[in-house]
């Protein structure tokens, strides 16, 4: 599955990060889209000087129910917009809480702004700057079901035990090159057939 993961980027013209320990950090929007639900997954791959490592985690790229009902923003809640947003991301303290990847550079989000509980993807209106769109966890224990009022349009881990194995990652990346990480978002319906067929998980969660 990486040498296809690795096809997937290079097909779009994306980088593939290759250094020892340097994480390629990747998001697959599932094409199921159940509002709430944890039915996405970020990858995790990179070498580790002789072979390359694979980790998945179940996770949302999608807002919440809640913000979906009620956006922070009079244009409407942020949708990530497909795209790799190159050292646009650094280690530092989510809501001031805890340590998460937080966004240091401008990314392109979608606002969804009819409040009907949908995932719009395409109506909305393009915005491109900060609005805090960073990657973290839902609860702090355990495995969360529902995406809830955990995502305002940040891509957040369901486990909060997958999270903690993903900064420690992190912090292995951070030590050998900088507090500079690269994110990059799929549609799972752009990927390749083959791919695409092994990324369906049981989303957690469902419309509620």
């Amino acid at each position: 599955m990486i040498e296809q993961l690795k096809q997937a980027l290079s097909a779009k013209g994306y980088r593939v990060f290759s250094r020892p320990y340097e994480l390629n950090i990747i998001g697959i929007r599932a094409v199921t889209n159940v509002p709430n639900a944890f039915d996405d997954t970020i990858f995790v791959f990179y070498s580790n000087g002789t072979q390359w490592q694979l980790l998945n985690y179940p996770a949302t790229t999608d807002p919440g129910m809640h913000y979906l009902k009620q956006p922070i923003n009079n244009a409407g809640t942020a949708i990530l917009k497909p795209g790799q947003y190159v050292n646009c991301y650094a280690t530092g303290l989510h809501r001031g809480l805890y340590t998460a990847l937080v966004q240091q550079s401008p990314v392109t989000v979608i606002r969804d702004f009819n409040k009907d509980g949908r995932l719009d993807f395409q109506s909305g209106k393009e915005q491109t700057g900060m609005f805090g769109i960073n990657i973290h966890r839902a609860e702090t224990a355990g495995t969360t079901k529902y995406v809830s009022s955990h995502s305002a349009g940040c891509q957040v881990f369901a486990n909060a035990t997958d999270f903690a194995a993903f900064m420690q990652l992190c912090n292995q990346h951070k030590k050998l090159y900088g507090n500079k990480f690269t994110y990059t978002l799929i549609e799972q319906s752009e990927l390749p057939a083959g791919l695409a067929s092994r990324l369906s998980p049981l989303p957690l969660g469902e419309a509620a």
